[in-house]
């Protein structure tokens, strides 16, 4: 899509106002899908544009449409986003497995299946609902909704999460994370047998132009992604792997691993085997070692929590085939 396609912001109207050209390069495209891709940047999902079709927030050329329209050269779109619905964040008794704490980071284990703050579809029963019971200063930086989360892992991979208490500690963690001097391994149980002892994934991360929610590697509108990886153990169709990220973009583990030809087990979005026969659900991707530079005394810690019981017994079931 062409640049000068990409949505411009009515400067006559709110922010929440959008209109465009149709350019001719996108003449016969469907108008959900040519609105997706238009907005992008804005990480709108088709089925977000559908609903604002079906509730009069899109128009072509001043008229409502359906969402299998197809738009035509010169056509004028013009996009009402909604009043975004509030959300407040608030404590809730979440038992939490703290690794380490102090005055100004705390350092947990988080479960597969928790998401690290609530949004849309996850309101509650977050990490940061849990962090909020537990204790009451956490920094202000990423606002209400995420007070004191610097870095987050996916909702289905365990381990280890950093937090900062106060403003001081986040904009020091954030800055060690941009300087790529944290240290984050993980651990993954991937299909397929791996040759190499070990090796490094240096390939780019973009938004998929089908799919805006996934990732894959792409030239287009992407990020620099560096994965190193090593062999911890081969199985019979199975490879355990210690991966270090250079860089920490989203889900950057799992689509570096599905590039490759290995995905993850258990990882139902970038192609792994299910890992149900191997008493698994979910997928076997665990953050086992976490190190940075206290954001006050400057003292260097690292953190380490074994892999999750159910991966450990499926690499049990693979040791004894």
């Amino acid at each position: 899509m062409a640049m000068e396609n990409n949505p411009k912001s009515n400067n006559l109207s709110e922010d929440n106002q959008f209109e465009w050209q149709v350019e001719e390069e996108n003449s016969g495209e469907r108008i959900d899908k040519h609105i997706t891709e238009a907005m992008a940047d804005k990480s709108i999902s088709r089925s977000q544009v559908q609903d604002w079709i079906r509730t009069g927030a899109v128009s072509v050329n001043g008229q409502s449409v359906k969402a299998n329209a197809k738009v035509s050269a010169g056509d004028q779109i013009h996009v009402t986003l909604p009043e975004p619905e509030p959300l407040e964040a608030f404590p809730e008794d979440i038992p939490l497995d703290v690794i380490y704490e102090d005055s100004d980071v705390i350092v947990i284990n988080k479960p597969r299946g928790m998401v690290v703050h609530p949004a849309a579809g996850h309101p509650s029963g977050t990490v940061v609902n849990a962090l909020l019971h537990h204790c009451k200063d956490l920094s202000g930086i990423n606002g209400v909704m995420r007070p004191g989360i610097v870095h987050r892992i996916d909702k289905d991979t365990s381990g280890l999460l950093m937090v900062a208490k106060n403003d001081l500690a986040h904009a020091s963690l954030a800055e060690q994370l941009k300087e790529h001097s944290v240290t984050r391994k993980y651990f993954a149980l991937v299909y397929g047998v791996m040759q190499h002892d070990k090796g490094t994934i240096d390939a780019p991360i973009g938004r998929a132009n089908h799919d805006r929610k996934l990732y894959v590697v792409t030239d287009k509108n992407s990020k620099h992604a560096i994965t190193h990886f090593a062999v911890d153990e081969r199985f019979d169709e199975y490879t355990l792997l210690e991966l270090k990220l250079e860089t920490g973009r989203t889900h950057q583990i799992r689509v570096h691993m599905k590039y490759i030809g290995f995905p993850l087990v258990g990882d139902p979005v970038y192609g792994g085997k299910s890992g149900r026969t191997l008493g698994m659900v979910g997928q076997a991707l665990h953050a086992g070692v976490l190190g940075f530079q206290h954001p006050r005394s400057g003292q260097y810690l690292e953190f380490s929590v074994p892999i999750p019981e159910d991966m450990e017994e499926a690499l049990s079931i693979l040791r004894t085939r």
